[in-house]
Order: C-alpha cells, then sequence, then structure tokens
C-alpha cells in the first residue's frame, strides 16, 4: 500500500482494526510523517469501546518520530471528550514537556477535565498559562474558565472571567448559571438566568435542579417554571433531566395529582420512561401513599439499583407496610446491593409502625455492619418505637448515649411518649432539651401542660399554658414540628 493510498483511507473514518492495519503499513513502508496523520483521523472516528482505543492512541503517541502539536491536541481533546480526564491532563503536561506549543481546543479540552476531577491546582496552572500563550480573549478558553470555577464552586473567579469576556456564547452562560445552583446561590442564579440574552433546555434545567434540591417554596417554584417553560412561544422541549427534578419537586411537596400529570405528559411526548425516571415516579408515588402503583414502576424496572429500593423501603415504611419493607430489605442484600442511611431510615420506620421493637432495635444495630453511623433522624425514629411502647428509660438512655447532638426531633418524640404514657418526670427533662433545641418556639409547653393536666398538676398546668398565651407556637405530633400562627 503506497503513501497516497494511506492518505485516502486516512480521510475516512476507521475502526480500531483498521487503524492497526493502516499503523503497520505506515511502519513497514517507513512513512512515519503519516501517524500523525492517524492518529488525527482516530481522534475523529466513533468507537464503541473509547478505552481500548485511548491505549492504543497513547502507544503511537509516545513511539510516533514526528510528534507536532496539533497531534497532541487531539489527543488531549479525544481523552477529555471520552471522560478520561486524567489522561487528558497528563498527556496535555507530556505535550509540553516536547516543546510542542498547546492550542487553544487543548487548553479547553485540559480546563474540562481539570473541573471534572475538581483538579484545583492543574486548573490554576493553566489559567496562568492563559496570558502567555495569548489565549486570555478566546471565547472557548475563557468559557472553559469560567466552567472550571464554577465547577469548584468558586464563584468568584468565575464571575470574574464571565465579566471580563467580551463575548458570552450560551454554553458561558449557563456555566455560570450551573455554578451559583450548585452552591445554593439561588437569588444570583435567577438574576444571571433573568439577564440571559437566549436560554436552551440546559439553562432551564439548571433553574429548575437548584429549585427543586431547595426549600419547599423553591420547589413550588419549580413548578411554577416548568410551566414557564412549556410556553409555546419559548419552543423549548423539555428533556429527562427537566421531568427528573419536576418530578423530584412534586415528591417533596407531597403534590401526587401534578406529578401524576407529569408521567401523562411524558408520553404524550413519547419520553422513553428509562430506570431514572422510573425511580423518581416510585419515589413520589411511594412517599404521596400509592403503593401500588409504585410496585407496578419497581417491578417494570429493567435495573433495581440503591435508589429504587431505598424509595420502594422508605414508601412502605410510611405507608405500614413493614412486611413488604422488610422483604424488600433483604432481596437487596441477596443481589448484593449495600443500604444506605436513607434505606434504614425507612425500613426503621417500617418496624416503627407495625410496634416491632425488638425487631427495631436489631437493624438498628445493624447499621454498623454496613459501615453506616446513625443520624439524629435514626435515633429519633427509634426514641418513637421504644416511647410508644412504653419503655421510655430505654429511650432516654439511648438519648444520652448519642454520639452526636440531639435535635428537635429526637426530644420531641420523647415527649411526645411522656405524653402518652404520663410521664412527668422525663416529660420535663424532653421539653426542657426542647427548648434549648428549638428557637422561637414554645411548641413543648402545650404537651407538658397536657401532661400536668392528666396527673391533676393543676397550677403546673396553668403555668405553662399561661406563658404560652399571645405567642406564636408549634404543636409537636410525633417527631415533627410545625410552626403556625395563632388564628
Amino acid at each position: 500500500m503506497l503513501g497516497s493510498d494511506l492518505k485516502f483511507f486516512l480521510n475516512s473514518s476507521v475502526h480500531v482494526k483498521q487503524a492497526t492495519q493502516i499503523h503497520a503499513h505506515i511502519l513497514v513502508n517507513g512513512l512515519p510523517n503519516l501517524e500523525s496523520c492517524l492518529v488525527r483521523q482516530i481522534t475523529r472516528s466513533q468507537f464503541t469501546c473509547a478505552r481500548i482505543v485511548s491505549r492504543y492512541l497513547q502507544r503511537i503517541l509516545h513511539h510516533s518520530q514526528n510528534p507536532d502539536a496539533f497531534t497532541w491536541s487531539c489527543a488531549v481533546r479525544f481523552f477529555s471528550k471520552n471522560g478520561q480526564f486524567m489522561e487528558a491532563i497528563a498527556h496535555y503536561v507530556q505535550m509540553q514537556r516536547l516543546g510542542l506549543h498547546p492550542s487553544t481546543f487543548a487548553v479547553s479540552s485540559t480546563l474540562r477535565a481539570c473541573g471534572r476531577i475538581m483538579c484545583k491546582f492543574g486548573g490554576r496552572c493553566i489559567h496562568a498559562q492563559v496570558y502567555k500563550l495569548g489565549f486570555c480573549r478566546c471565547v472557548y478558553v475563557q468559557t472553559s474558565l469560567v466552567d472550571f470555577y464554577s465547577k469548584l464552586g468558586d464563584m468568584g473567579f468565575a464571575q470574574k472571567v464571565f465579566d471580563d469576556m467580551t463575548e458570552k456564547n450560551v454554553v458561558s452562560w449557563n456555566s455560570i448559571l450551573s455554578g451559583y445552583v450548585k452552591i445554593g446561590n439561588l437569588v444570583d442564579a435567577q438574576k444571571v438566568f433573568d439577564e440571559m440574552p437566549v436560554k436552551d433546555v440546559i439553562s432551564w434545567n439548571s433553574m429548575l435542579t437548584g429549585f427543586s434540591n431547595s426549600g419547599n417554596m423553591d420547589r413550588a417554584l419549580s413548578l411554577e417554571l416548568f410551566n414557564q417553560m412549556l410556553q409555546p412561544h419559548l419552543n423549548i422541549q423539555p428533556d429527562e433531566m427537566t421531568f427528573a427534578s419536576v418530578i423530584s419537586a412534586c415528591t417533596q411537596l407531597g403534590n401526587l395529582s401534578y406529578g401524576t400529570w407529569i408521567e401523562s405528559y411524558m408520553e404524550k411526548l413519547g419520553i422513553e420512561l428509562d430506570d431514572h425516571l422510573a425511580t423518581a415516579l416510585v419515589d413520589l408515588y411511594a412517599k404521596s401513599g400509592n403503593i401500588d402503583r409504585a410496585f407496578e414502576l419497581f417491578n417494570d424496572l429493567k435495573k433495581r439499583d440503591l435508589v429504587a429500593y431505598s424509595a420502594m423501603i422508605f414508601g412502605c415504611g410510611i405507608n405500614g407496610k413493614a412486611h413488604e419493607a422488610i422483604g424488600l430489605f433483604k432481596e437487596m442484600l441477596r443481589v448484593n446491593i449495600s443500604p444506605n442511611l436513607v434505606t434504614y431510615a425507612g425500613l426503621l420506620t417500617a418496624y416503627n409502625h407495625a410496634g416491632l421493637v425488638d425487631e427495631g432495635y436489631f437493624c438498628f444495630s445493624s447499621m454498623k455492619d454496613h459501615g453506616l453511623a446513625p443520624l439524629a433522624d435514626h435515633y429519633g425514629i427509634m426514641v418513637d418505637l421504644l416511647g410508644r411502647a412504653g419503655r421510655l428509660e430505654e429511650a432516654y438512655e439511648l438519648i444520652r448515649s448519642m454520639p452526636v447532638q440531639p435535635n428537635a426531633g429526637v426530644w420531641g418524640a420523647l415527649l411526645h411518649a411522656c405524653k402518652l404514657h404520663n410521664n412527668v418526670e422525663l416529660g420535663e427533662i424532653a421539653a426542657r432539651n426542647c427548648s434549648k433545641s428549638v428557637t422561637d418556639t414554645t411548641g413543648y409547653r402545650s404537651l407538658l401542660a397536657n401532661i400536668y393536666s392528666s396527673m391533676e398538676r393543676w397550677d403546673d398546668a396553668k403555668r405553662m399554658r399561661k406563658a404560652m398565651s399571645n405567642k406564636v407556637f408549634a404543636k409537636i405530633s410525633g417527631c415533627s414540628w410545625m410552626e403556625q400562627s395563632e388564628s
């Protein structure tokens, strides 16, 4: 095969097998100058297994007799594009050791790699090089810098680079927007979003994700924002990420009707219900009480992962289906899926609803077998379980043994149990600690007053109720505190 023939092949897409054959001809025929052409064509072609191609690509590069900057830049971009971020950074460093001048897309690709693996030092070094290389006004390099600093959550530098840009594209706007969303600064995120001259689906998804992951008021805003997104004149087509964020907001808000409409709307648009979206719907239906629909979706999953199992176990737990929750827990262990803290919260809730104290205690103790340390929420469920069963002293000792600071939910569970069993002594201790744990609420006095009344300690009950008068207070229900104003 002659050099002209090789050039013909190198102008079309190649497969791995073809690449090895062409490379062999290059070496046999003494045409090392064509190695660079081969590398470039490999980086342009589509492969099903990028990792195998990458190993072969590295061998060609490191044995090449005539390395050039463009070829190495193509390789750096290939590694970064295919998620091999360490290789991208390593080859960027190596090309400079060879005295090769990196191109703008090599710099951009390496910055992308640094952002994905949170390589702060590497990205900052490249930022310093940008000025020496004369790339400080290149929109692609500037956008990559904004993206890099946004990924790190360093919005001071991200904003500075962004403000210095003479030309901003939708990618740079989306980068600064996602950075503010990532650190939870929804005020500045909203400001950026409102100022964007052009918004694509990524822009809308960033804001939806930010609202969905925030408090209930912001979650409600995410549904409002989604309605705005659907306005015909915007011509924005929601994607899987859009629906995942909206379903998550519906789940946290307990808005089953809107979530059900979302499922129907996805079907109307022809959106395929992949496992990620199906699991989000499982969580919605399970937490909203439609456990049968949750099971239907769960059973149809192609692959059940930790998130899916945890959602079903938690849903069964809060809906009083202890037997099903326990069965699911055993099943996930059989298929070698390790539980997490959410899984255990659901399982303990199931034991609590069923009043299975000893089984619940065993479950609680088994958390350490999976390398998990119980949080205050897990202790709160156990205190509630023991308290409802009348084992108040055990509940109190469990609180005292906590390695973390007991919160209002934990003490509130004990106080509620003291009301249930008319235990004044522990009730006073729980109420006193509730007052330390919760600011601007005196709801503990309501339960303590009821305990005093049940024990006919009328003066103490009167004193408590007097202290409550004309104040905003929270009624304790189980482990939850809910603030409400006097009407």
